[in-house]
């Protein structure tokens, strides 16, 4: 079964074919920076973040963007409630996120854009705008006009005639339209500004990832990603603005958009005063756990939060984790002996519920990223596995112990694409200095690299080829695989 996804614009599972073959590239919404973020913002994080996984596990070469809003109202207003700088308070917490990130297993983008990065191109797309009669400016500020686009509501399914009906905005009598949004805003007292063709002033929160999309991933990519919130209005917007700047669509192939996780049935959001942060959450489970929780869910459906739930979570990805230490603690004894009858029967049923697994898992993920199957099926596979360790009619022979090592290789292939943690404490400490020291390795080869030193980059690249490691030297750094 070939890769199938639920693509928010046409509102159906599709067929995954990207623009350029054998590449993906992938744009997710990122945080606001004025906070802690909180599970709501977690689960985008994750489920992003597993999809991206499974991409390149299957072979595709991944470009992955996430941005940081460090220019925002709710940013501006916590920092002068706190008396600091607004880029200053921006940045503590992007470094908090990069903890909370750390803790879900949630690897880094390959590119994490700034807003106070990109004001000269975004600055560019609003002039752009500007020209092509889709924007305008007044008293210092600039606004797109929707009328102007005529695809706009293509994502929400939204009218401007339904807009204009349910709009609760104050109404702006020097707008051309009730709903344009803002591209720019004028400076005001007190409040960050920069320098641009219409004055001081910051930039609007829809067109900053219109431009970063542009710049690092060009005029179509194939997934944007983000929640459910933000189809309307962040997304529709970004729409309206890319598409009007290249004058041609669609912005991205692909558009993909996780539930909400909702307490008593209504949306975890900071406005609603419903929010858990996740360091409070991490106070009370590991991040394996919160992670497991998360994908246990398909990514399209709401969660409803509760401390039972995670408990659940908890003992359930134990048992996991028990079964891959009964392979661990069976895999370090001799194998003696050969098979009895009833251990051939037995070993037979293992085999075959592993090779159920391996598809059944492609089939799920396959199935627009299905990990709550997924994860099934690795407790199918536990099951069996289990049972085939307790018979004592099953001498432990070199075949069995053959078979018990792909079904381990397994656990540990399946737990990678989905970000989680099975082995034992002791495993995950070797691994995770094995890591390290891959990372150390390549960062000498690249100083090397950097000073023409070719001889001695060569030389590590040579040795780690001698270990099965392949390095290939991408633009946005050195990726390595095992043979």
């Amino acid at each position: 079964m070939s890769l199938r996804v639920y693509n928010s614009l046409h509102q159906k599972k599709e067929a995954f074919v990207p623009l350029n073959a054998g590449k993906v590239r992938i744009y997710a919404c990122g945080p606001t920076t004025y906070d802690y973020i909180h599970l709501g913002n977690a689960r985008p994080l994750v489920v992003f973040d597993t999809i991206r996984r499974y991409l390149d596990f299957i072979g595709y070469e991944v470009t992955y963007v996430q941005n940081f809003t460090d220019i925002d109202d709710k940013i501006i207003k916590r920092a002068q409630d706190l008396g600091e700088d607004p880029l200053e308070l921006a940045a503590r917490f992007i470094e908090e996120y990069y903890k909370d990130a750390s803790a879900l297993n949630v690897r880094k983008a390959t590119i994490h854009p700034k807003v106070s990065d990109h004001l000269p191109e975004i600055t560019e797309m609003i002039e752009k705008l500007i020209q092509g009669g889709q924007a305008y400016e007044v008293d210092g500020d600039v606004y797109f006009h929707i009328p102007a686009f005529p695809n706009y509501g293509c994502l929400s399914g939204r009218t401007l005639e339904d807009l204009q009906a349910g709009a609760r905005v104050e109404v702006d009598e020097r707008k051309k339209h009730a709903m344009d949004f803002a591209l720019w805003k004028a400076a005001k007292v007190g409040e960050p500004a920069w320098d641009s063709p219409w004055g001081k002033g910051r930039p609007g929160w829809h067109i900053e990832c219109s431009a970063m999309a542009l710049k690092y991933l060009g005029e179509q990519f194939d997934i944007h990603g983000g929640g459910q919130d933000l189809i309307f209005p962040h997304h529709e917007n970004e729409i309206a603005q890319s598409e009007a700047t290249v004058g041609s669509g669609p912005m991205a192939k692909y558009w993909i958009h996780n539930g909400f996780i909702t307490v008593n049935a209504e949306k975890m959001s900071k406005s609603l005063g419903n929010f858990f942060t996740l360091r409070q959450i991490l106070q009370k489970f590991s991040g394996d756990v919160i992670r497991f929780y998360l994908l246990a869910t398909h990514y399209r459906s709401p969660i409803d939060f509760d401390d039972s739930k995670l408990e659940g979570a908890r003992k359930s990805l134990e048992r996991l984790r028990t079964s891959r230490e009964l392979l661990r603690e069976k895999l370090s004894q001799e194998a003696v002996g050969g098979l009895t009858k009833a251990g051939h029967l037995h070993t037979e049923a293992l085999a075959e519920q592993l090779q159920k697994t391996r598809i059944m898992f492609f089939e799920a993920m396959n199935d627009d990223f299905n990990t709550a199957l997924a994860i099934s099926q690795l407790f199918d596979l536990a099951r069996e596995t289990n049972s085939l360790m307790h018979q004592d009619t099953n001498a432990y022979c070199q075949e069995t112990k053959k078979l018990l090592q792909q079904v381990a290789d397994t656990f540990d292939e399946f737990a990678q694409v989905l970000g989680l943690q099975l082995k034992a404490e002791k495993e995950q400490g070797d691994s995770a200095l094995v890591e390290g020291l891959l990372e150390l390795i390549f960062s000498i080869r690249t100083e090397a690299r950097k000073k023409k030193d070719w001889a001695t980059a060569d030389l590590i690249r040579d040795g780690l080829k001698d270990l099965e490691i392949v390095l290939e030297d991408t633009p946005q750094g050195t990726r390595w695989k095992k043979k």
